[in-house]
């Protein structure tokens, strides 16, 4: 049985994600958003994915669909 954990790690500020047993993938937030274009405000739900959902977050930036996220968060803005 696969069970995928990710958790927070604000001491690295990064997602660190357990996909397997014994094994740990860490993506650091700074890297995952340097090439992002946010507004103050889908940068702020950006942060608070990351903290209350990084599972979900993780999954984003694994599929390249982060900027997508952000732009539909700045389009609900409006």
């Amino acid at each position: 049985m696969n069970i995928i954990y990710a958790e927070y790690n604000i001491h690295h500020n990064s997602i660190d994600r357990y996909p397997y047993a014994g094994y740990m993938l860490r993506i650091a937030c700074r890297e995952a958003e340097k090439d992002l274009k946010t507004t103050p405000g889908s940068q702020s739900a950006l942060n608070a994915l990351s903290i209350d959902n990084p599972l979900e977050y993780a999954r984003l930036y694994l599929d390249g669909m982060m900027q997508v996220w952000v732009d539909a968060e700045d389009f609900l803005e409006l």
